[in-house]
């Protein structure tokens, strides 16, 4: 019987169990390429976007520079493509599939789409504002500052959603406000006073700017999360439904703001390859970001943040030179990337040991 017992012992690691461990190893495996995939995507989208966007508003041309109006709603039509595209892919490439499902959650349920049109609103409004304080401030100061947000997004779902926030978290978000404090910290210049009234009124319409922005992203992002958990629907009809309720805002801020010099120039006035570049990010960025967000934990977002605002920095001083970096700038950079850090740490409870 001993015998016995110790052969089936043995006879426990069969072919199926090896195999079955093996498979775990390469999905771990697969599961970690992944993540740093994630991470390269998020650092590249997010730098890219920044950069190009300043870039773009920075430019010396001949002719006029393009309408951020018109990019805006150039973005959205771009966004609801792509978004129908990966629809019509979810449902086999139907097209009868694809009419019968915006018809069934987009015509048939006008309350939940018009519930849309207040994030699409906001959304509009943000990306127009980003605009703005790109014109007005170097990407490495709007880098760290836009990092607000997450000040913004937790008050909001701790008011909206009823999240509850640890000790870290709320330690991070004090940090993140003493770092961007800093960061906006005046300091002494060399120009002139004329010079200086206008360098001065310049920083602060782009620091008004990226306020708005990050009060209107975190209201918005929030807003857009309770109705997501509120549906079962898939991201990508959510997405059509913002895009379609930007579009009309979009085409709404071109006609109010530059309406005439939409008649005189036309729509695409100012539109070079750098300028598609920025419409191509901005409107592609999220929904890459939202496909592999899933495969990326709180660290990696940490990290790519910290990488992204250092990559901005840098580039910003060497190439676009039109950042002179101090040693406050830097200390408010690191808490900023210190709190982005802490924010996202969960802290592990402790094994008990009767449990194992």
């Amino acid at each position: 019987m001993v015998l016995t017992g110790t052969k089936q012992g043995h006879s426990s690691l069969s072919p199926v169990s090896v195999s079955s461990e093996v498979s775990s190893i390469s999905m771990s495996s697969t599961s970690s390429r992944l993540k740093y995939v994630s991470l390269g995507v998020l650092v590249l989208q997010t730098t890219s976007l920044v950069l190009t966007m300043r870039y773009s508003r920075t430019l010396q041309s001949d002719g006029p520079r393009y309408l951020a109006s018109s990019a805006v709603v150039c973005a959205e039509v771009l966004k609801i493509a792509a978004c129908m595209l990966l629809v019509f892919r979810e449902h086999s490439f139907s097209v009868r599939a694809l009419n019968r499902v915006l018809k069934e959650e987009i015509i048939n349920k006008p309350l939940l789409t018009l519930k849309l049109a207040i994030p699409s609103g906001i959304y509009t409004l943000q990306n127009n504002l980003l605009y703005v304080a790109l014109s007005n401030l170097d990407a490495a100061t709007y880098q760290v500052t836009y990092q607000l947000k997450i000040l913004t997004t937790a008050l909001f779902s701790v008011s909206m959603l009823g999240k509850r926030l640890g000790i870290y978290q709320w330690l991070s978000l004090v940090i993140l406000m003493t770092g961007i404090a800093l960061v906006q910290w005046p300091t002494e210049g060399t120009s002139s006073t004329k010079q200086e009234d206008l360098t001065a009124g310049s920083q602060l319409m782009g620091l008004l700017a990226v306020l708005v922005a990050c009060f209107s992203s975190g209201f918005a992002g929030v807003y857009f999360e309770k109705i997501l958990k509120e549906s079962k629907q898939s991201v990508w009809i959510r997405n059509i439904q913002l895009g379609l309720f930007g579009l009309i805002f979009g085409l709404g801020g071109v006609f109010a703001y530059d309406g005439e010099r939409v008649q005189e120039k036309g729509l695409f006035q100012g539109y070079n390859h750098v300028t598609w570049t920025v419409v191509a990010l901005q409107a592609l960025g999220g929904l890459v970001i939202a496909a592999v967000i899933k495969y990326a934990d709180n660290i990696l977002k940490g990290f790519a943040t910290s990488i992204s605002i250092i990559l901005s920095t840098l580039i910003s001083y060497f190439l676009l030179e039109d950042f002179d970096p101090t040693s406050v700038f830097f200390l408010g950079a690191m808490l900023v990337i210190a709190a982005t850090f802490l924010y996202g740490y969960e802290s592990t409870p402790a094994v008990n040991p009767s449990k194992v």
